[in-house]
């Protein structure tokens, strides 16, 4: 008897001890993850898509020249939809927020500084939302669907 209980005990331990030494693959980081070259896929101005990567007949068509390089932390590089660039540093200050500052040269109205609100990140996928309106848009909040590669 002593001898079943024993096995019992010993086995019991050795299972608990690969479940809970399994935890898996944790997830990075968004800081970790976001530092990539991103370019647009779907571009909304105040819940209107101006712009959709493939699409025959776009409203903006400039954004399928839009980049957000973020993939030399905390460096940032950001062309625009109508040709401008802007290099500055970047940071995550929280897990759903993306700050680009010092920017340069400042985009207008927006001293040096434009943040985000980061709805959603997967590894080939990152959704973001300004958090101001942008003067270049017409006063409008812009959601960026940002694709990598």
């Amino acid at each position: 008897m002593r001898k079943t209980t024993l096995i019992a005990f010993l086995s019991l331990t050795v299972l608990v001890s690969l479940l809970t030494g399994c935890g898996g693959t944790k997830t990075p980081p968004v800081s970790e993850r976001i530092a990539k070259v991103w370019t647009a896929n779907k571009i909304e101005w105040d819940n209107v898509t101006v712009y959709t990567k493939g699409a025959t007949s776009n409203p903006q068509p400039g954004y399928s020249n839009y980049r957000l390089d973020l993939s030399a932390p905390p460096t940032v590089s950001n062309t625009e939809f109508e040709g401008s660039k802007f290099t500055g540093q970047y940071s995550v200050p929280t897990e759903t927020s993306l700050v680009l500052s010092n920017l340069t040269p400042p985009p207008t109205g927006d001293n040096g500084t434009i943040e985000f609100t980061i709805n959603s990140i997967s590894d080939s996928e990152l959704v973001i939302t300004r958090t101001k309106t942008s003067q270049k848009t017409g006063n409008k909040i812009v959601k960026y669907t940002l694709s990598n590669p």
